[in-house]
């Protein structure tokens, strides 16, 4: 049985981001994957990394102290889904502060003679599942980052055999077929994730 760990970062519960991240979590758990379904609001996720945290960055054996059991999660996991909504051409804040709290030296990474080598190569499927308000032409004359933090960055700590990034662009214009066409298109995509 697979372990998959499910990051969804989304204030509202009848949002569209809602339902595509209980397309995810349905679908893998009917797959028979064991599903750790983190709603980083709905369990109240500080993203701030305080000062003492940052002067403990680099230090392996205090760096998790208020994070342990994200860390554990995320240590367990076998698989890694993230589920949310581009904001400003980012992350929503809670997102990033989990990366900046949890994706750690010694999680996610360490650093060997100035190099970053992974840490997170027990993870073997890393899907995004997410929308943007503009078109893609618009987040690509942005530079599309959670597009490149997830194919590049997230790929590079677990160096997954299988990646998928699955985007609806243009939400703020998208037609209900539109969006039931891209829900089934996650429900397909994470049945063969």
């Amino acid at each position: 049985m697979t372990r998959v760990l499910v990051l969804y970062a989304h204030p509202l519960g009848d949002s569209f981001a809602a339902a595509l991240h209980g397309t995810v979590v349905e679908t893998l758990d009917a797959r028979g994957w064991e599903v750790d379904d983190c709603d980083l609001y709905a369990e109240g996720f500080d993203p701030v990394l305080s000062a003492e945290e940052r002067r403990a960055y680099h230090d392996t054996d205090r760096n998790t102290a208020q994070v342990t059991d994200h860390v554990a999660r995320l240590r367990a996991a076998q698989a890694l889904v993230l589920c949310f909504p581009v904001w400003n051409f980012g992350y929503p804040a809670i997102l990033k502060g989990y990366f900046d709290r949890v994706f750690l030296p010694g999680v996610s990474f360490r650093l060997e003679q100035g190099r970053v080598v992974p840490a997170l190569t027990h993870i073997r499927r890393l899907a995004a599942v997410t929308t943007y308000g503009g078109s893609r032409a618009r987040a690509i004359f942005c530079g599309d980052p959670p597009r490149h933090v997830v194919k590049r960055a997230l790929w590079h700590v677990t160096r997954p055999d299988r990646l998928r990034y699955l985007a609806l662009y243009d939400m703020n214009r998208a037609t209900d077929a539109r969006r039931r066409a891209f829900v089934a298109k996650v429900r397909r995509e994470m049945e063969r994730l």
